[in-house]
């Protein structure tokens, strides 16, 4: 969908409560960049801890448009962690690292505008 077109896109279906909160929404910090020159459009592997409960995951996300991979580094970002790992390639994504469109519809991270402690979730 083009960035545009995304704007003005009616609200989704209403849901309950119950259905929001199945849905894992968590603060991680990328402790790991890797280039990924076999995607099929531009991305990183990143690296983000989430804490000790849920350890450090994988995830791959098409940034390359606003981040460098040093830019990158300790950067807090929230991820859904409950979503079944993806195949990505030879690369498993392990969560899914969140985002929005900018007006050109590249992807810009979401995550909290003051340090929070790794794994919180969000609510």
């Amino acid at each position: 969908m083009h960035a545009k077109h995304a704007a003005d896109a009616p609200i989704s279906d209403t849901i309950g409560f119950d259905d929001f909160l199945k849905v894992d929404i968590r603060v991680g910090t990328i402790v790991a960049v890797e280039a990924f020159p076999e995607a099929r459009r531009p991305a990183f592997k990143l690296h983000i801890d989430f804490g000790a409960a849920i350890g450090v995951k994988k995830s791959s996300a098409q940034i390359t448009e606003h981040y460098a991979a040093d830019t990158l580094m300790g950067r807090q970002v929230a991820a859904v962690v409950n979503f079944p790992p993806r195949q990505i390639g030879r690369f498993m994504s392990e969560v899914l690292t969140l985002g929005f469109p900018d007006a050109d519809g590249a992807v810009v991270l979401i995550g909290p505008g003051t340090s929070v402690p790794n794994g919180v979730k969000l609510f």
